[in-house]
Formats: C-alpha cells, sequence, structure tokens
C-alpha cells in the first residue's frame, strides 16, 4: 500500500469513528439528540454531493433542492405503494434523482458561469411550482404527501397481511426512529464518504479538477469535457436524492418547500463555510449550520436572563437586549456573522483554519530542538577563529602577512593601467 493509500485509509477511518461516537460528543454541546444528529447525517451526505459538482468541477448550481425534493418524494410513494422498509425506497429516489439530474444537467451544462447557475435556480424554482400547484394529485399540494392507512403497500399486505394502523419505517423490522435511525444515516454518509473519497483520487476526479482550472484549454486538447462535467453532475444528483430519501426516512413526509431556492443556497452555505473542494469541509458546514438551526434558534429572552442572572439589572437587560439580535428568530444573524468573519479571514473555510494550526504546531515542534542546542563556540568577544581544514593553528594563511616574514604578499594596486 502507498503512503496515500495509507492516509485515506487512516482519513475515512477516522472520519468513521467521528461519525459514529457523534451521540458522545455531541451530547456535551447540547446536539446529542437523535433528530439533530439524523440531521448532521443527512445534510453531511446532501453537502459531500454538491462539493463533487462545484468543489470539483467548479460548477455552481442553485438547483440541488429540486433533487432533495424528488428523492423524498419517491421514498414516501415508495411507502405508499409497495414496503415500509427503507431499502426500496431509497434506492428508487436515488435512481429517479439521477433520471432527473441527467434531464436537467443535460440542459443546464450547455452554459457555463452564471449562466449555468441561473438555469439551475430556473429549474428548480419550476419544480417547486409544479409540486406546489399544478401536479398536486402526485404532491399533495401544500399538505404534503403522507402515509395513510389506506395505502396499497403492497409487499406489506402479501408479506404479513393488511393491517389497519399506520405503520412506521423500518429496515427488516427495526424501526427508524431514534438513534437506530441516526446510525443508518450514519452508515450511509460513511459510505457516501467513500464514494466521494476514491472519487477524488481518481482519474475522473483529476479530470473534474482540470474543467475547474480551465475547461477551455482542456477543451483545446482535444477532451470533450461536457460529459465529465454531466457525470459529476448526476452524480451530485444521486447524492442529493439520498438525503432526500433519509428526509423521508426519519419522518415520512414529502413537502414541496424543500424544493425551496433557500434549501439550495442552504447547501452552497455548507460547502462554502466548511471549505469548497475538500473532503472534510462541507460535512463540518452542515454541522455548524444546523447547529445553529436548532441550538441558537431554542434561546430565547427568557433563557439569556436566566444564564445573566448575575449581573446588575440594568446590565442584565441591556446584555439580553443585544444578544436577543442573535438568537432565537434571529439565529440567521450569528450565522452571517459568522460566514463574514469565515469568508474574510479564511476564504478557505474552516478546513483552511484547521491547516492554519496544524501548520503552526508543526512549526513550533520542529523549533524545539534548536531553540535548546548548545551553541558551537563559548560566548565572547576573543572566540577561537575556525581554520581551514588541513591547516594547523596558527600557521600562517594564505593570503595573509605576518611580522618578520621575508616575503610578505602584497595585492596589485587597484585602478592601474
Amino acid at each position: 500500500m502507498t503512503i496515500n493509500g495509507r492516509k485515506d485509509l487512516l482519513l475515512l477511518g477516522g472520519f468513521a469513528l467521528a461519525v459514529l461516537a457523534l451521540p458522545l460528543w455531541a451530547a456535551p454541546l447540547g446536539a446529542g439528540y437523535p433528530d439533530l444528529l439524523q440531521k448532521f447525517a443527512i445534510y453531511g451526505i446532501f453537502a459531500i454531493g454538491f462539493n463533487i459538482l462545484f468543489g470539483l468541477t467548479g460548477y455552481l448550481s442553485f438547483g440541488h433542492a429540486a433533487f432533495l425534493g424528488v428523492g423524498s418524494y419517491t421514498a414516501v410513494w415508495c411507502f405508499k405503494l409497495l414496503t415500509m422498509n427503507v431499502l426500496p425506497a431509497v434506492l428508487c429516489a436515488m435512481v429517479v434523482a439521477g433520471l432527473f439530474s441527467l434531464a436537467i444537467g443535460y440542459m443546464s451544462l450547455r452554459r457555463s458561469g452564471i449562466y449555468f447557475a441561473i438555469l439551475t435556480l430556473a429549474f428548480a424554482q419550476m419544480s417547486y411550482n409544479l409540486a406546489y400547484s399544478v401536479l398536486t394529485p402526485i404532491t399533495n399540494g401544500e399538505t404534503g404527501l403522507q402515509i395513510t392507512r389506506t395505502d396499497p403497500r403492497m409487499i406489506d399486505t402479501w408479506l404479513s397481511g393488511a393491517s389497519s394502523a399506520i405503520p412506521h419505517t423500518n429496515l427488516f423490522g427495526i424501526p427508524m426512529s431514534g438513534y437506530s435511525g441516526f446510525y443508518f444515516c450514519a452508515v450511509l454518509l460513511i459510505l457516501a464518504f467513500y464514494v466521494a473519497l476514491r472519487i477524488s483520487r481518481s482519474p475522473f476526479g483529476t479530470m473534474l479538477r482540470a474543467i475547474k482550472s480551465n475547461q477551455n484549454r482542456l477543451n483545446f486538447t482535444g477532451v470533450h469535457s461536457r460529459p465529465y462535467a454531466l457525470a459529476a453532475f448526476v452524480i451530485s444528483g444521486v447524492y442529493a436524492g439520498l438525503a432526500g430519501s433519509l428526509l423521508a426516512v426519519t419522518d415520512p413526509l414529502a413537502g414541496a418547500e424543500r424544493m425551496q431556492w433557500t434549501a439550495s443556497g442552504e447547501v452552497v452555505l455548507m460547502t462554502i463555510l466548511g471549505g469548497v473542494g475538500t473532503l472534510l469541509g462541507p460535512m463540518l458546514g452542515a454541522v455548524v449550520i444546523k447547529y445553529f438551526e436548532n441550538i441558537f434558534s431554542a434561546f430565547n429572552a427568557q433563557t439569556l436572563h436566566g444564564i445573566f442572572s448575575f449581573l446588575p439589572d440594568p446590565v442584565e437587560n441591556a446584555v439580553v437586549g443585544l444578544l436577543g439580535l442573535f438568537v432565537g428568530e434571529g439565529w440567521h444573524l450569528t450565522l452571517g456573522v459568522l460566514f463574514m468573519i469565515i469568508v474574510i479571514f479564511l476564504p478557505g473555510g474552516i478546513m483552511e483554519g484547521i491547516e492554519r494550526i496544524g501548520r503552526l504546531l508543526r512549526r513550533r515542534s520542529a523549533g524545539e530542538p534548536q531553540a535548546h542546542a548548545a551553541p558551537a563556540h563559548p560566548a565572547g568577544p576573543h572566540h577561537a577563529t575556525p581554520h581551514p581544514a588541513g591547516s594547523q593553528p596558527g600557521a600562517p594563511q594564505p593570503g595573509t602577512s605576518h611580522p618578520g616574514s621575508p616575503n610578505p604578499v602584497t595585492r596589485p594596486a587597484q585602478g592601474t593601467a
């Protein structure tokens, strides 16, 4: 195994360990409950897939929420028609989202830059409006698509008979709620990270980075770059469909709001905040944004008064009034300030900050032995002067004269003709 292979294996192992231990180290931060952990894993998959398109290829899409919504609708229809087992729903959602992204990507990739971004945004908004109004028989409009008692569920009915109760999603009998649902999402997150790692290290990933670097120059060499960009777009759409299906797995409901442009903008923020083009950055960005959304939004004036009750009343009221702007309904303001700080001081996102800290620690550890090394010569103005190799101390050196020497060495005068 090569050195890079060992590094990738260590990276995958560390990532898997951190994800599986997420309930332990997230609990002290107030984020150890299953619903939030499931969001960390699901939106981590969404961001990792989006990074394959945006981070590697350089195509900025504002329409990926369409694939997220399509994945959710497909999964819920699989629950209604086939079975409450989550595996068929996840697979069907990935296939349908892949086909949908193939159609949109084929049309959108005829343009690049801002025109590509506007096209994807337009397709996403068209999908949202269709789901909200025109396709109401399929999507149930503003109410959302839900599981009902009268659903056929043909496979479940064939295996265990008809049931009048509203069933729950399961994996061969294991309920997909609570921590079991989180660990199902966590395993898929690890697999999604492994696939993204292999893509990044493959010749296909190198071709995607070449497209991002200079697509015109790549085309001039005779390489047709559009199929590679379309493949990246479809893979990214499949990731979004997987994330959408997991949203339906943990909460069997699909609504048109998941296809809004704000959801597409959110995954862009996750990727930029964590680090565009990095492997771990999108996941970190997803964790930070979902943490702010669920933790900071839960703070209210009463909570702040309880925290700062030790202050005098006038100071307490002033502090609560100021911080109240950044929590509760104003948590977006906190996220905006954090995003500004990251973009201004760490253009490479959170991963750039981690790399800077790592470089600083390595420089300090490498400089410690030199700081404690003993000097080569004793301090003082009369230390010995080093002599050339092979000479004796005290012997006359070339180019010098000593008192009493019969033939002192002289240098020719400068500036004479």
